[in-house]
C-alpha cells in the first residue's frame, strides 16, 4: 500500500473527529444521524441515485414504482446508519457487539459445519450490516479471518484493521487471498467472504443473480473444493426495533469430479442463496454497485446493465 498523502492526513483526522463526537451519543441516536446523512444522499444530492432506482426496478419488475422508490430511499437510510454502526465499533467491546443482536437462527447449521473440524468459509453480501455479522462471528469465539479490498487511505484502511483485529478479526486482502486462505484454513480457523463483488487476483463465474447474469467471485468455491471445507452463508439484518438477528445458512457442496462444473454450481448456489435473503429485505442491500456492470458475452439487450 502507498504512503499516506496530505490529504489522507485531511480525511482521516475529519472521519476521527465525527467518530469520536458520535461516540459520546447512543447507539440509537447515532444511528439515526446516519440515517438522515444517507437520506442526504438519495436527495437532494443525489450520488448514484439513478443506479439505485435503475438496480432495484430491474430486481424487481413487479413492484409498483412508488415501492421501487421506496426501496431506493431505504437503501442510503440504511447505508448511513451501517455505515455509523461500523464506525462506532472501533469503541465497542466484543461483549458490547454480541448485545447489539436479539437472537441468532439456525445456530445447528453453524455448529454442523464448525463439528466437521475444516474451519468454515463464510460467504455474505453486501447486505444488512456484513461489517457487524463479522464482528459477531468473531466476537462469539471463532477465530476469524476476513478477505477484503484494501482501501484507498491507507490511514483508515490501518484504522479499519486495528479495529477488526481487536474484535478478533484478521484482514486477508484480496490480493493475496490464494496464499492465504489455505494457510488460515489448514490452523484451523475460519474465512469470511463477500461474493457479490469482483475480487483482485481471484477469477469469477458467470451466474444467475435476479434473472441477469453476474460476474461473482469464484474463490470460496475453488477453496471449498481444494480443502474439503464446508460452506456457510451468514448475514446479519437489522429488527424494526434496531436490534440485528444473525442468520446462518448452509451451502450445498457435492463434487461430482467435473471440477468447472462443481465451481459454477457452487457459485451459483450462494448466488441464489444471497438473492433470496435480499427479497426478505430489499432496502438493506447495498444497490449503489453497479452488479451487472460487466457482461457475459451473448446478454440480450434486454438483459444487459441496468445501471
Amino acid at each position: 500500500m502507498s504512503a499516506p498523502r496530505l490529504p489522507h492526513y485531511a480525511q482521516y483526522a475529519a472521519i476521527r473527529g465525527a467518530v469520536a463526537a458520535l461516540d459520546r451519543l447512543s447507539l440509537r441516536r447515532a444511528g439515526r444521524i446516519g440515517e438522515w446523512l444517507g437520506a442526504l444522499g438519495y436527495r437532494p444530492l443525489g450520488i448514484r441515485r439513478g443506479v439505485v432506482e435503475r438496480q432495484v426496478r430491474a430486481a424487481f419488475p413487479d413492484l409498483a414504482e412508488a415501492e421501487v422508490l421506496r426501496i431506493a430511499r431505504a437503501s442510503y437510510e440504511h447505508l448511513g446508519r451501517t455505515s455509523i454502526e461500523a464506525a462506532l465499533l472501533a469503541s465497542r467491546t466484543p461483549e458490547q457487539v454480541r448485545a447489539m443482536f436479539e437472537r441468532v437462527e439456525n445456530a445447528e447449521a453453524l455448529d454442523a459445519a464448525r463439528a466437521e473440524g475444516k474451519g468454515i468459509l463464510f460467504v455474505t453480501g453486501h447486505l444488512g450490516n456484513w461489517e457487524l455479522a463479522g464482528a459477531f462471528v468473531a466476537a462469539s469465539g471463532m477465530p476469524l479471518e476476513a478477505v477484503a479490498r484494501g482501501m484507498e487511505n491507507p490511514l483508515f484502511d490501518g484504522y479499519i484493521t486495528r479495529t477488526r483485529r481487536r474484535l478478533g478479526m484478521t484482514v486477508i486482502h484480496d490480493s493475496d487471498a490464494v496464499r492465504r486462505v489455505p494457510r488460515a484454513m489448514r490452523e484451523g480457523k475460519s474465512v469470511a467472504m463477500l461474493v457479490d463483488q469482483g475480487a483482485a487476483g481471484l477469477a469469477s463465474s458467470w451466474v444467475p443473480f435476479f434473472g441477469r447474469y453476474a460476474k461473482t467471485p469464484r474463490g470460496p468455491a475453488v477453496f471449498a473444493l481444494r480443502l474439503g471445507a464446508p460452506v456457510v452463508f451468514g448475514t446479519a439484518l437489522r429488527q424494526p426495533n434496531g436490534k440485528y438477528v444473525m442468520y446462518y445458512e448452509r451451502v450445498p457442496v457435492h463434487p461430482t469430479g467435473d471440477r468447472e462444473a462443481d465451481i459454477d454450481r457452487i457459485v451459483a448456489d450462494y448466488t441464489a442463496t444471497l438473492e433470496r435473503w435480499i427479497r426478505r429485505a430489499p432496502e438493506q442491500y447495498f444497490w449503489h454497485h453497479r452488479r451487472w456492470k460487466h457482461q457475459r458475452p451473448g446478454t440480450p439487450p434486454e438483459l444487459g446493465d441496468p445501471s
